[in-house]
């Protein structure tokens, strides 16, 4: 697998986001059943997510012990190459792309409702994609809410090093507090 960090880009409509891009020596079948199946999910992804899988259709999630239960909207499905779906103000988009039959490229880009949140964000996907990434191998990891364990903290750091643009609350830390 090679892996690329996050990276911090504003979309062609002026909105913030973080970009992650994965190559996975798996068809691309075996990476969007990574991506939209909700017992996969539950491996690496930070909620519980149960999607109503077509445009329109309703997505929720749950079980994050850092969040509300809450609702989105698929935005767009095309099977299996891409998928958007909406999370509270923000937007999620999947885009898988075969490399020869047996590889895949995997991107992620997270387009953010506040500016502020690219830094937290960017590390906690830094963690929840280690764990898809382990799950794409075939191993079982405890999940993304190792809690002190997950090396959130050390990517936070480095994308503040890095310029990133930071500042919101972090869930489940700036609250204890």
């Amino acid at each position: 697998m090679t892996v690329t960090t996050g990276d911090y880009l504003t979309t062609g409509d002026g909105r913030p986001a973080v970009r992650f891009v994965r190559e996975y020596d798996h068809p691309i079948e075996r990476v969007w059943r990574a991506v939209t199946d909700a017992d996969e999910l539950a491996h690496w992804f930070p909620s519980r997510v149960d999607i109503e899988l077509r445009a329109g259709g309703t997505i929720r999630f749950s079980g994050d012990p850092n969040l509300p239960e809450s609702t989105g909207r698929v935005l767009a499905v095309e099977v299996p190459r891409h998928l958007v779906f909406t999370w509270g103000d923000d937007e999620l988009r999947f885009d898988l792309e075969p490399v020869g039959a047996e590889r895949t490229r995997f991107t992620f880009t997270h387009v953010l409702a506040a500016t502020d949140t690219a830094a937290r964000n960017a590390a906690g996907w830094e963690v929840c994609l280690a764990f898809l990434d382990a799950r794409i191998r075939g191993e079982t990891l405890q999940g993304p809410h190792a809690g002190a364990s997950a090396p959130w903290e050390e990517h936070y750091n480095a994308y503040i090093a890095a310029g990133v643009p930071s500042g919101a609350p972090v869930p489940g830390v700036d609250d204890a507090e």
